[in-house]
């Protein structure tokens, strides 16, 4: 288990909202329970109207670790962009609005951060229909989807779950800020780290239970060759556009380096 230093963040939970009024209270509750007294929970809302921000308020004047942030309302992309980059932690946990946390995720995937020397962890998930938790419709979300690390693979067929992902706060510097034109964030992190930190780390255990709902399943179905196609192209192009810039700084560096 790693120890975090004295007065300093260890885990930060970087979570995006959006009419979530139905679930959230599940999900906040699913990851409060395990964050210590160091820790914080980010939350950035895009605008919601339908009593979300009313319950995170709430759940606010009770615990000091949780942080509301008014998000930029440009998509959920530069949503998770916005709370990421308020996040101080050692590590960064990505989270939806309506998922459930198994009660022993952040210290699994802390153990997997110390044994495995890795930049990002993603874990597996079990995927059950709205509010039946029993309903498991997908026993193994890495079964699903062929999960596996590695630049190519992943542009060709993307198996990163964003909120399924974990990495270290240095990773901020690669990934952000994350193109607005480009389809999954998920993707983005996953990939880019991938290529310039070495492979991350695919933890084979359901420590989070995905909500499958009518506003979120686009993300467990394919979309059709064309479309397919076109958002391969996109990413491809600003991800060398990355690539080309973390270069560039490298160089940078260690001109400056050899300077002194």
């Amino acid at each position: 288990m790693v120890i975090p230093t004295e007065n300093k963040i260890r885990v930060s939970v970087a979570m995006i909202s959006y009419n979530g009024a139905n679930y959230i209270r599940e999900q906040i509750d699913s990851i409060l329970i395990q964050l210590k007294e160091m820790d914080e929970l980010v939350i950035s809302d895009d605008g919601s109207t339908d009593g979300t921000l009313e319950i995170i308020k709430s759940y606010q004047q009770l615990d000091k670790r949780i942080h509301l942030l008014k998000g930029p309302r440009l998509g959920i992309k530069k949503n998770v962009e916005y709370a990421v980059s308020h996040s101080k932690g050692t590590y960064i946990f990505l989270a939806d609005q309506d998922d459930i946390w198994m009660s022993n995720k952040i210290e699994r995937v802390l153990q997997a951060f110390e044994k495995q020397k890795t930049m990002v962890v993603i874990h597996d998930a079990k995927v059950f229909e709205r509010e039946n938790l029993e309903q498991i419709v997908i026993e193994s979300f890495f079964s699903f989807r062929g999960s596996r690390a590695g630049v190519i693979k992943n542009i060709v067929k993307n198996s990163y779950i964003g909120c399924c992902m974990a990495f270290r706060q240095e990773l901020k510097e690669i990934i952000l800020p994350i193109p607005s034109q480009i389809e999954m964030h998920d993707q983005w992190i996953g990939a880019l780290n991938d290529y310039r930190f070495g492979k991350s780390c695919f933890l084979p255990e359901a420590l989070l239970l995905y909500r499958r709902h009518g506003n979120n399943n686009s993300s467990m179905t394919h979309y059709n060759i064309g479309k397919m196609l076109r958002n391969r192209v996109i990413f491809f192009g600003y991800f060398f556009i990355r690539i080309l810039h973390i270069r560039q700084k490298k160089h940078r560096n260690q001109g400056k380096f050899k300077k002194k």
